[in-house]
């Protein structure tokens, strides 16, 4: 299936049908339903009786497999998981080894008589020696497979591999067709969660993590040493990653910028009168300086850290940037 809000670019890709490359690096913001587009378009790839728009019939034997899980000319590959405990802070990637069993694939033949399909992603979760193993069978593709890449951030990969790929950008829903997809699958405070997510609506909709969230936003508008700190504990405790806490910082900023230019939040439209006061009180110069210790964090987010020291060292220096009040003019 895709999406409502992709049905034009559906119609697009559908309209060079007959000019598919061999390789497609489809781009879209996280949470916009990229797989499932992906998906959709590797189902119409192996149909074997594809409809007049571009769409798999849902009959034949190949959707039914397809339907089963047990196609055997689709190879989707993702990030190995990890085994045991604290899954969440750790890296997940795409190694060598599965790439290798992927160049398998590609040369063998066909069960069905038809195309052979590879779908990968993320693409930026392939590591340098995957890539790089990825980027032969790119070079030199077997006939009739076809290879569909899905990501949302092209800068991350190698641009030899971007090269051998046809890139087709995926929309993300405007804020109407969003609201309107939460609404309708009953998510109690769409609009919050909405704005927190950047307006795409197919994030992993988990209460607990947004209580957790939101016992930290009173903790930033008014913060206190001791209540800092048992927060940090209390995040460390949920065996959350750095890069969640880094994320949820991050875009409390990044409003805080943005009411320092007296602009209205992004992320977080229901603490606007907050981030007022709090943009009337900061400067721009220690706001900066944090984001820069956010970001040089932020290709860690997922390694072995101790979250709790971290966190907790970035709410103390967030409290020395609240405490720095600006300077009247």
């Amino acid at each position: 299936m895709i999406y409502p809000w992709q049905t034009t670019a559906w119609q697009q890709l559908a309209a060079q049908r007959h000019t598919l490359p061999h390789a497609l690096l489809l781009l879209g913001k996280s949470g916009s339903g990229r797989v499932a587009f992906a998906r959709h378009l590797a189902a119409t790839l192996l149909c074997e009786d594809v409809q007049p728009d571009f769409s798999p019939c849902g009959q034949c034997p190949s959707c039914h497999l397809l339907a089963q899980n047990s196609h055997p000319d689709l190879c989707e590959l993702t990030p190995e998981i990890p085994e045991g405990d604290n899954v969440a802070r750790k890296l997940l990637q795409i190694k060598v080894d599965a790439v290798r069993e992927l160049l398998d694939f590609a040369h063998l033949s066909s069960h069905r008589g038809g195309r052979r399909v590879v779908l990968l992603h993320p693409a930026e979760s392939l590591n340098l020696q995957a890539a790089n193993a990825l980027l032969k069978v790119l070079e030199e593709p077997p006939p009739q497979v076809v290879f569909v890449l899905v990501g949302h951030n092209k800068d991350t990969l190698l641009p030899t591999i971007k090269s051998r790929c046809r890139q087709f950008a995926l929309p993300a829903p405007d804020a109407e067709e969003a609201l309107a997809y939460l609404q309708a699958n009953h998510v109690d405070n769409a609009p919050a969660l909405l704005a927190f997510h950047g307006g795409t609506p197919l994030f992993e909709h988990n209460p607990a993590t947004d209580a957790l969230r939101a016992e930290l936003l009173p903790l930033l508008a008014e913060p206190r040493l001791l209540g800092l700190l048992d927060y940090a504990a209390r995040f460390d405790r949920e065996k959350l990653p750095l890069a969640t806490f880094l994320d949820w910082l991050g875009k409390w900023l990044l409003d805080i910028g943005l009411a320092q230019r007296q602009l209205p939040p992004c992320y977080y439209p229901d603490a606007a009168a907050d981030l007022a006061k709090l943009g009337a009180r900061t400067e721009p110069m220690h706001l900066f300086a944090l984001v820069e210790r956010i970001n040089l964090l932020a290709p860690y987010g997922r390694h072995t850290l101790n979250v709790k020291m971290q966190a907790e060292d970035l709410l103390i220096d967030y409290l020395h940037f609240w405490q720095h009040k600006r300077s009247p003019a």
